[in-house]
């Protein structure tokens, strides 16, 4: 696999691939050199994205002394040696695997330790374990998008049966089901991958429907995880029961005067995204779901329970990101539990859920300011 070319690419920022990292050749876009003493920064993306979507923080990174690299992570983009099946390796997936490919990353691009971390989306969850594993490593943590509320419980040797939430949202007058556990089933794949309206259609409008740019998106904190809160939720979160996910972001399709309008997110660059799923489809990007909602691998992380990430810690997330409120209390709990050294909660104004896309001069501003400070 060649790395991406330089012509879909801001000046400055470069592509290469790292070969042999945890079973992997990890496709790599940086800005910046590894140069004596130069300060690192280590991006990680979310779904469905890949280090493209860090092009408009690379640049003012290494405008600022940093050297700052983005992989596709492992199930996206140009990174290759992953398993695509869905009856393949799950376990490569997990968590701390994830950690391990970013540590990996990280030292064969010449460093022992990075500035920061910066994951946005489910590039939260490396993000976050990494900090709380190895703050030797990654020396202090931003999170876009998504609250990460601290390891899982230590599980009590018979977990007592709570509310089947999927059968209450299935239950209810206009029936629903949770986009993560949707995702983790074996079709959801094929239906995006396959979609009638092709991928880069797709792709636009489920963009556009987790944007500022779809004025639906006001969210507010949810009262708890019960059917009847969570259904408040826009259908890229709670979809319709009957629905697969491209069915349900096609009612929300763009005009074509909307897309032209588009400015953080051009038909060119669109293309950069579309290409490599259409290349690749999504059961990568899905596996990472999958090892969420099936909990078969909880228990290596229940070894944590209690730990706190104690690092310089930030928080950046569209007013417009229905993400900070997906998962009720989270983000509460970020602050008063999981982290502390919390420095500030960011909510930027006109960004939804693609905040380094949407709004990316003032999350340049936030991230330097956050390095910059003590």
């Amino acid at each position: 696999m060649e790395p991406l070319p330089s012509s879909v690419l801001p000046n400055g920022v470069r592509a290469r691939i790292l070969p042999g990292i945890n079973g992997l050749d990890v496709h790599v876009l940086e800005a910046g050199y590894e140069t004596s003493g130069r300060p690192a920064v280590l991006l990680l993306h979310g779904f469905p994205e890949i280090a493209y979507s860090w092009r408009k923080v690379l640049p003012a990174l290494a405008a600022a002394g940093y050297h700052a690299f983005a992989p596709d992570q492992r199930g996206y983009g140009r990174t290759t040696g992953w398993d695509a099946s869905y009856d393949g390796d799950l376990s490569s997936f997990r968590v701390l695997n994830a950690v391990r490919d970013a540590m990996g990353v990280v030292t064969a691009l010449g460093h022992r330790s990075v500035e920061a971390v910066v994951g946005h989306d489910f590039g939260v969850t490396p993000a976050a374990y990494g900090a709380l594993l190895r703050p030797d490593v990654f020396k202090r943590m931003v999170l876009m998008s998504g609250p990460f509320a601290g390891p899982p419980p230590l599980a009590p040797a018979k977990r007592p049966a709570g509310p089947d939430i999927h059968a209450a949202l299935a239950a209810l007058p206009r029936p629903r089901k949770h986009y993560q556990w949707y995702y983790s089933t074996r079709p959801a794949n094929d239906d995006m991958w396959k979609a009638p309206q092709g991928v880069h259609a797709f792709l636009r409008a489920y963009y556009h429907h987790k944007s500022a740019d779809w004025k639906n998106n006001k969210p507010f904190e949810l009262k708890g995880w019960t059917a009847e809160e969570l259904a408040k939720m826009p259908t890229y979160y709670i979809m319709d029961l009957a629905d697969g996910m491209a069915a349900t972001v096609a009612k929300e399709m763009p005009s074509a005067s909307e897309i032209a309008a588009n400015r953080w997110l051009t038909e060119d660059e669109l293309r950069v995204y579309s290409g490599e799923y259409e290349r690749n489809g999504f059961q990568g990007g899905l596996q990472w779901y999958r090892v969420r909602t099936g909990g078969r691998f909880n228990g290596e992380l229940e070894i944590f329970a209690g730990r706190t990430i104690d690092v310089p810690a930030t928080f950046i997330s569209g007013r417009s990101d229905w993400g900070i409120h997906q998962s009720p209390g989270a983000l509460e709990r970020m602050q008063k539990t999981a982290c502390t050294n919390m420095k500030e909660i960011h909510l930027v104004e006109g960004a939804g859920h693609w905040i380094q896309q949407e709004q990316p001069e003032e999350v340049n501003r936030l991230l330097l300011q956050f390095l910059k400070s003590s």
